[in-house]
């Protein structure tokens, strides 16, 4: 997540969109909620009457997020301690996330980019299949911030959003809408990548995106849950999601014009997200509510050298990489 201080992105004509479609958890979906947080089996529904998104949305496992998270570190501590726009890391962060990609059988792309006097690039996956005119799109940056690995900023949207994908291939899902998943250059230093991706959208492919899923700090070692509300569709997703589980989520505000999503917000994209937290505080109430310490950072590590793999929290990592697996198997049928 880039700096607050940093320039913000002028406000662009917001285009008509259509609402996406969404559905609201059945008592089925609450039922398989209450069992996944160890809750009663008593009066759950059948397999067969739960609804079809719930049923197949698939458990992303933990251990499979965090060895790339692992990956990231690896990098990072092998290319002068940082993933940074224009450095080594980078690059390397790239080619690693793109050969699993490709392995796995997406279409991806470089799209190419300048930033501070550097080349920058964007990768972008697309699952073969689906109606082209009906984009649900899920994405996070790539990019460190050059005092740090950015394991938790953000390696853990990075890391979910790609293991996410994975799964996707592994279960062969075919859903109905096109499913696009995209990795952000130059982030920290402004939204450069994801504003120049928007930007090269003509009007026509912007309409055709329904829905903007965006994942920057998912891990934070003093987590928060926090819910992106800019489009009542998705935020009801996310939002029925947790509560199924018995987790109370807050609106995020730490984060408001400093992700992804601020471009394709401001073309008229609806867009949604997670947040875990940064460098905000956390209350007695939200320590009531989620546990953690009082008084402290969501994450103290925030755009240091110290957010490395030791500077995350799996059960956040785990509950939110669970939920951008539901949210685009639930958007995008």
């Amino acid at each position: 997540m880039k700096l607050p201080q940093s320039v913000q992105l002028p406000q662009s004509l917001k285009l008509p969109r259509s609402p996406l479609s969404g559905r609201a958890l059945t008592a089925g979906a609450v039922a398989v909620a209450t069992l996944m947080a160890g809750g009663s089996a008593a009066g759950a529904a059948s397999a067969a009457e739960r609804p079809a998104a719930v049923a197949d949305a698939p458990d992303i496992p933990v251990a499979n997020v965090k060895a790339h998270l692992t990956q990231l570190q690896s990098i990072a501590t092998a290319n002068g301690g940082n993933r940074a726009h224009g450095r080594p890391g980078y690059q390397a962060s790239l080619d690693y996330v793109r050969a699993e990609l490709d392995a796995a059988g997406f279409t991806t792309s470089l799209q190419e980019f300048t930033a501070s006097g550097s080349t920058g690039y964007n990768l972008i996956a697309d699952w073969p299949g689906g109606d082209a005119d009906q984009v649900v799109m899920s994405g996070a940056h790539l990019d460190s911030v050059t005092s740090g690995p950015g394991i938790n900023d953000n390696g853990s949207g990075s890391s979910a959003v790609l293991e996410t994908a994975l799964a996707v291939a592994r279960s062969g899902y075919q859903p109905t809408k096109h499913l696009r998943f995209a990795w952000w250059g130059a982030e920290e230093l402004g939204l450069v990548g994801s504003s120049h991706y928007v930007d090269s959208l003509g009007s026509a492919d912007r309409e055709k995106i329904s829905g903007y899923l965006n994942f920057d700090m998912i891990g934070s070692p003093n987590p928060g849950y926090f819910v992106y509300d800019d489009d009542p569709t998705i935020e009801k997703t996310f939002k029925d999601y947790f509560a199924g589980l018995g987790i109370t989520t807050e609106i995020e505000t730490e984060g408001d014009g400093r992700s992804d999503h601020a471009p394709f917000k401001n073309a008229g994209v609806p867009v949604g997200g997670l947040f875990s937290g940064a460098d905000y505080r956390k209350t007695s109430a939200q320590a009531a509510e989620w546990g953690g310490t009082v008084g402290e950072p969501f994450d103290p590590c925030y755009h240091s050298s110290c957010d490395t793999t030791a500077n995350v929290d799996d059960t956040a990592l785990d509950r939110n990489s669970d939920a951008i697996a539901y949210a685009v198997w639930e958007l995008s049928q």
